[in-house]
């Protein structure tokens, strides 16, 4: 596992600890940060520590890993890839009007792109990310027997809401590819992302199973990519 140099890790500690002020931190909402990665990808394991750093730095933000598909085919199967993941990068490049689509690459509250390895421009994207968060469409995420009960309040705009499963933390030994021999370390690996409601201001009350993955998380996303509200099951 590739490390993070104390230098970026203390950078990314202050700048996350700055995104949020003492009066405001029991309003903000946690701010969406998304790398688009592949274990097939030689250029990614450096991400994977930054998306580590950030996930365990601070609870004002929810990291998660986007294993992509693409990079199967090149000589090891990713056992997190999925087509799913490789369809919303491609639609975050569509919305951005990216020529095309990389790895690794981090999305920050779905609007700011970047190369997933940088860790100080990660930092400085949560905090700005932060500073223009637009008060967030109340979310709620509770058990309800061995299903979820989810909410969406009601508020102004429209957006689509997202149910996501992930495991905290996955280690994983490499065998082929660009990687073969390392064994890397991954934080909030998505198991399963679906679309469970489509939002239009009001308020919005349902039903859903358990998504496959350890821990649960749901967020509320504008057509133009923008975040509208994030909550974690037992959060």
């Amino acid at each position: 596992m590739r490390l993070l140099p104390a230098r970026v890790a203390a950078l990314l500690a202050a700048a996350l600890t700055a995104a949020l002020p003492p009066a405001a931190r029991a309003a903000d909402r946690p701010i969406l940060v998304e790398l688009f990665t592949s274990q097939g990808c030689s250029s990614c394991p450096p991400a994977e520590a930054v998306l580590l750093d950030i996930a365990k730095g601070r609870g004002n933000v929810l990291a998660l890993g986007f294993h992509v598909d693409y990079w199967d085919r090149l000589g090891w199967k990713d056992p997190f890839s999925s087509p799913a993941a490789t369809e919303r990068q491609r639609r975050y490049a569509s919305v951005m009007r990216l020529d095309q689509v990389y790895t690794p690459q981090m999305v920050v509250d779905g609007r700011r792109e970047l190369i997933g390895s940088d860790g100080p421009a990660a930092a400085a994207a949560i905090t700005a990310a932060n500073a223009a968060a637009p008060a967030p469409v109340p979310l709620r995420l509770t058990r309800e027997g061995e299903g979820l009960a989810v909410t969406i309040g009601a508020g102004r705009g429209a957006g689509t809401a997202w149910l996501v499963g992930f495991d905290p933390q996955r280690e994983t030994p490499i065998r082929r590819g660009e990687n073969a021999g390392r064994t890397i370390l991954q934080a909030n690996v998505v198991r399963s992302f679906e679309s469970v409601a489509e939002w239009r201001g009001q308020e919005v009350a349902l039903r859903r199973a358990m998504p496959p993955g350890e821990r649960a998380a749901l967020f509320l996303q504008a057509p133009d990519g923008r975040i509208l509200g994030v909550t974690l099951l037992g959060g």
